[in-house]
């Protein structure tokens, strides 16, 4: 009788667990205030232990630090298989120990993991094991890397790896998507306090009727030559890359060659999102003429200019400042008839103290030197100018959809 009983409620947890994974996966996103980055917490393995990491749009898989972690359901990469080929293995790793545990093992497929906040690159082996979330949706033999405590610097408390989003087969969203049988779509929205969130397969939150109005489009464009720290000779990006023809500053265009704008046969220039820049870059030639005519236009609107307080170069006084909105708006033109992302209010501005409040834009990488390989981004869209967006990456279609600032419409990524 009690065997029934156990086997029955084994069928209930995965009838629960296949209606739930035909919604999607969600998981929630949160932020830390001390390194502003932005993390999730899943579960993974048959302890289902917590694990929180940082959410990485150019990352190309999950990576996390097995130190601590141990489960009875997961498995090695071999080299050589055709899993390591998906993940695009380096060869093998082995490992000295006589036991055998998650991170030390011999004979596995190697893998590179990249910590971009202290821009070092660590190497151990693939791995897999079954992901879980809170709302019990279940993805069996998810593929991640291990690395170790001692690669963690930089990282904000109490998160222990990186979770990848990024254009490969290894990815959150096209593993996710794949074991389910869902298309390949995820949505994300960045919060400033509380609680965001971040979807896979099932993007309805974008087409709820008080959303829908809000979003607008664009193609995502592929860059031809990788950005990533680690690529081959001939890889194309697996970053996200929009197709950015020009700012304006309160309704006025910035006087700059499109050449900075347009990505160029070396794979320079270009406009990518990134959830691992806090701010939002700009190459020194554009920033300059941008934050001038951001300072003219606060001065048409009243408001004071103060010393600059680094790393931003455009700084007011709070108090003649009457509200975060009332800002001059900044649009990043995009191709289309009266299609652009307007970033205004909280998005465009930093509270330094009380007294200082500050363009939370800086300056980016000038171009390199014909000599040097690795390509260099015009725009790098960073995580304030993201907040309180809803995104939506449709793979399927190659478009991002896209709202500007929920708050200024009475919502935000909590109450999605």
């Amino acid at each position: 009788m009690g065997s029934l009983h156990y086997s029955f409620l084994v069928f209930l947890a995965i009838l629960v667990s296949s209606a739930n994974a035909q919604n999607g996966l969600h998981l929630p996103v949160r932020k830390d205030p001390k390194t502003l980055q932005h993390y999730t917490t899943f579960q993974m393995g048959s302890n289902r232990a917590d694990i929180n990491t940082v959410i990485d749009l150019g990352a190309e898989h999950l990576w996390f630090a097995c130190d601590d972690y141990t489960s009875n359901s997961y498995s090695p990469i071999p080299c050589d298989s055709s899993k390591c080929e998906l993940a695009k293995g380096i060869g093998c790793f082995g490992c000295s120990r006589t036991e055998p545990r998650p991170g030390c093992t011999n004979d596995t497929c190697a893998s590179t993991n990249s910590n971009p906040f202290e821009e070092f690159l660590s190497g151990q082996g693939f791995y897999e094991d079954t992901l879980y979330t809170k709302d019990n949706v279940r993805v069996p033999q998810f593929i991640f890397s291990c690395s170790t405590n001692d690669y963690l610097r930089g990282l904000a408390s109490g998160t222990i790896g990186m979770l990848g989003l990024a254009r490969t087969q290894i990815s959150l969203h096209k593993q996710v998507t794949g074991k389910l049988n869902l298309p390949d779509k995820f949505s994300l929205c960045l919060p400033s306090s509380g609680l965001g969130k971040l979807s896979i397969g099932d993007v309805s939150s974008s087409s709820k009727p008080d959303i829908s109005p809000l979003l607008k489009f664009t193609t995502l464009i592929i860059n031809p030559n990788s950005t990533s720290p680690v690529y081959t000779v001939g890889d194309a990006s697996v970053e996200y890359f929009i197709d950015v023809k020009s700012i304006r500053v309160n309704g006025e265009t910035l006087s700059v060659k499109d050449s900075y704008f347009s990505l160029d046969k070396d794979g320079n220039g270009g406009t990518k999102i990134s959830t691992i820049q806090n701010y939002t870059a700009l190459h020194p030639s554009i920033y300059k003429p941008f934050t001038r005519a951001f300072v003219k236009a606060a001065s048409d609107m009243k408001i004071k200019s103060v010393a600059a307080v680094g790393p931003f170069r455009a700084c007011f006084s709070s108090s003649s400042i009457s509200k975060t909105s009332a800002v001059p708006t900044i649009d990043l033109v995009l191709p289309g008839t009266d299609v652009y992302w307007r970033i205004n209010g909280a998005n465009s501005m930093v509270q330094i103290d009380q007294k200082t409040t500050c363009l939370g834009f800086v300056e980016g990488k000038s171009r390199p030197k014909p000599a040097v390989a690795f390509p260099t981004t015009s725009i790098i869209i960073g995580t304030h100018q993201l907040e309180e967006n809803l995104m939506v990456f449709d793979l399927v279609s190659s478009q991002l959809h896209f709202t500007s600032s929920l708050l200024a419409n009475g919502k935000s990524c909590s109450r999605l």
